[in-house]
């Protein structure tokens, strides 16, 4: 019993920290930014990204996204996970050029600066040469407005329309991140294991509830017969 108050204890303290820290972000965040949530993508290998996008205009909804990969990352490979009423669309010759997201109608991100939308995907191989993706981003209105986040960032001042950046760790050598090993599979097995290691408790503790339960129906049944003898 305990064991399992400790598991929806963690689950609840886990959902509440995951919620905060994206409400706090999505308040700090006045442009496109890239995240990333877990393990940081390292160099030469695949990492997870997750684009935030914020609408700004308050009589316009965002219908389209659309991200520029730089062709000298050489990355070969880009997986976007679905999003509910937007189609996604990656662009590639001999490497991944651009990602497009459109909203199809009465889904894009409504009108005013209260509400965002997050677009992620899974891109590799990284390049190995660079500390930093740049990610230059368009932001398309329902009016027509296009947004584009597109400037670098140059010494410590940020520029008006910053575009989405992601810091590149070095290779760690641990295989996370690394290019032979898909990053959305690796917590799997962890997750796996942990229930696999649960149900086994509780089976466990179940098996031995029962012989306990038999044992002491047992005991039971013979003192009946003792006391009917008697």
């Amino acid at each position: 019993m305990s064991t399992n108050r400790s598991l929806r204890r963690a689950l609840v303290v886990a959902a509440a920290v995951t919620g905060t820290t994206f409400a706090t972000a999505g308040v700090a965040a006045a442009h496109v930014t890239a995240d990333v949530y877990g393990e940081q993508p390292e160099k030469g290998g695949y990492g997870a990204v997750v684009l935030r996008v914020p609408n700004e205009e308050q009589q316009a909804g965002t219908t389209k996204v659309e991200v520029t990969v730089p062709a000298e990352y050489r990355i070969s490979s880009v997986r976007t996970r679905p999003v509910p009423g937007w189609t996604a669309e990656v662009t590639k010759s001999d490497v991944v050029t651009r990602i497009t997201w459109t909203a199809q109608p009465g889904h894009e991100i409504p009108a005013g600066t209260t509400s965002y939308q997050e677009f992620s995907f899974v891109a590799g191989t990284l390049p190995e040469n660079v500390d930093t993706l740049v990610l230059p981003t368009t932001q398309t209105y329902s009016n027509g407005e296009v947004a584009r986040w597109e400037e670098e960032p140059a010494g410590d001042a940020e520029p008006e329309h910053p575009a989405p950046t992601v810091t590149l760790a070095e290779p760690s050598g641990s295989g996370h991140g690394h290019s032979s090993t898909h990053p959305e599979g690796e917590q799997a097995p962890a997750a796996a294991n942990t229930t696999d290691d649960t149900a086994r408790w509780l089976g466990g503790a179940g098996l031995a509830v029962g012989a306990l339960g038999l044992g002491v129906g047992a005991g039971a049944t013979l003192r009946a017969r003792k006391k009917v003898r008697a």
